[in-house]
């Protein structure tokens, strides 16, 4: 299995830096062509398994945006509530598995339903997680607030059990959500910060991920987030391994 945690692999969700199909920064499209099978089978596991019509809407898009790249693809299918009852050798047939965007606890919840931590246990494929999706692929998630209400809810569960893919906590988007408030606090001072206490998160960029193969790399500007303190761990156009 190789694993692409990414933050957001077509470009900044603020808009601050325009990207036609996928983000080239720091070498992703390169790095992921080494890897792509010719006449891949692809699938996206939903982040909300009930939304259909965006589950569909975001499956077009990615295809679309993939073969703009030149990826060769043979189906490109979506797994939501209308055909979550697969094997685990149904998953096994494909080339490229694909965890989309969208609400932590929402898709953690979806995953747990379909018992993908345990089916996606010695895929050869390629893994692609995106935002939510490569935040649910750590063996014990952290679910950064992200709702009002979350982070003064005493009932919300900030640790999850993962896909187990990594050990990383990554926490994506952070050039957009580093000032952001939540529920009258400053999100990564008065709430990210405590949590990481015994803890590592790494924050990324849009245009930054993770490659897990022989190694776990992080290419593109990223930050160490540990103990109450934040340190640049990797400059854009660089790596370092972990």
């Amino acid at each position: 299995m190789v694993v692409f945690l990414t933050s957001s692999p077509t470009g900044p969700l603020d808009g601050s830096r325009k990207v036609d199909g996928l983000d080239k920064k720091n070498n992703f499209v390169g790095h992921l062509k080494q890897y792509w099978k010719e006449n891949s089978r692809c699938c996206l596991i939903a982040s909300d398994p009930d939304n259909f019509a965006m589950n569909d809407e975001m499956t077009n898009f990615f295809k679309k945006t993939f073969l703009k790249e030149k990826f060769s693809i043979q189906d490109f299918n979506i797994i939501d509530r209308r055909n979550y009852n697969f094997t685990q050798a149904d998953l096994h047939q494909y080339d490229v598995i694909i965890l989309g965007g969208g609400h932590v606890p929402t898709q953690n919840m979806f995953f747990k339903d379909i018992q993908l931590r345990n089916k996606i246990t010695g895929f050869t494929g390629i893994v692609i997680g995106i935002s939510a999706g490569s935040m649910n692929s750590a063996d014990i998630v952290y679910c950064q607030p992200e709702k009002n209400g979350e982070a003064i809810d005493e009932t919300f569960e900030k640790w999850l059990p993962g896909l187990n893919l990594t050990k990383m906590n990554i926490l994506p988007h952070y050039q957009t959500i580093k000032d952001s408030y939540l529920d009258g606090m400053r999100l990564f001072e008065d709430i990210t910060y405590k949590d990481s206490m015994n803890h590592q998160f790494i924050a990324l960029v849009d245009g930054s991920y993770v490659l897990i193969d022989k190694h776990e790399t992080i290419y593109g500007e990223s930050y160490l987030i540990s103990d109450g303190n934040i340190r640049l761990l990797c400059h854009e156009n660089e790596s370092v391994i972990i």
